[in-house]
């Protein structure tokens, strides 16, 4: 039988009409921006299925951007989203787009940071204020942002993965769930790790010690 958490039975603490249009959305720019990892100057919202019909209505174009801008669900500077957004020279747009068989409640988050790097990310809100990632750039993934979460660039090698278990083994951070995904054998690759421990600073210097790593991030829970 199916656990139910608090969210489930109330919804979640949150500013906006809709838990699924609003706080979802904010939650889902939030990660959007955790995952690019850097100021974000410029920003393409492509809205699929419930979301491009009714984002105006429901808030979910302010909670989208105040969530890549850094805010929570529950902060009320999400009324003034597009106000902030231009006050920080932030650019922003949004555009009704079919991004095929997928949740009604899809949107690819096209952002382009200060340092000059493009990330494409691609969410659904699905339902609650509860959220998945499907796509970071050109690989699908799966996750929820519900526990501290760590990802890894890498090169499709032997032993990557024995490696970062054995560090966060040795730091006893407790593995939930694990996934990789990746584009070809040999080829690029992303590693997801859900965890019951926070993960320090100092593990992810470590795990980005290997030389087949070339990105490592954290997003805490949400």
């Amino acid at each position: 039988m199916k656990e139910y958490g608090i969210f489930d039975i109330i919804g979640p603490v949150m500013i906006g009409p809709s838990s699924s249009h609003t706080a979802g959305a904010a939650r889902l720019g939030y990660m959007a921006r955790k995952i690019a990892g850097d100021e974000i100057k410029e920003v393409v919202f492509y809205l699929h299925g419930s979301f491009a019909k009714t984002y105006a209505g429901h808030g979910t174009d302010k909670a989208l951007l105040a969530g890549v801008m850094g805010f929570m669900p529950d902060d009320e500077e999400i009324r003034e989203a597009f106000t902030i957004a231009r006050e920080r020279g932030l650019t922003y747009r949004f555009e009704e787009r079919d991004l095929g068989e997928v949740h009604p409640n899809t949107v690819k988050i096209v952002m382009y940071t200060q340092e000059g790097a493009r990330w494409e990310i691609t969410g659904s809100s699905i339902g609650g204020g509860k959220v998945k990632i499907i796509r970071i750039n050109e690989l699908e993934v799966d996750f929820a942002g519900e526990y501290t979460t760590l990802i890894t660039y890498h090169r499709d090698r032997p032993g990557v993965i024995a490696f970062i278990s054995s560090i966060l083994a040795n730091y006893r951070i407790n593995v939930a769930f694990m996934r990789v995904f990746r584009e070809n054998k040999w080829d690029n690759a992303v590693l997801i790790a859900e965890t019951d421990e926070d993960i320090s600073p100092l593990v992810l210097s470590e795990i980005a010690q290997n030389p087949h790593i070339f990105q490592v991030k954290v997003l805490q829970a949400i």
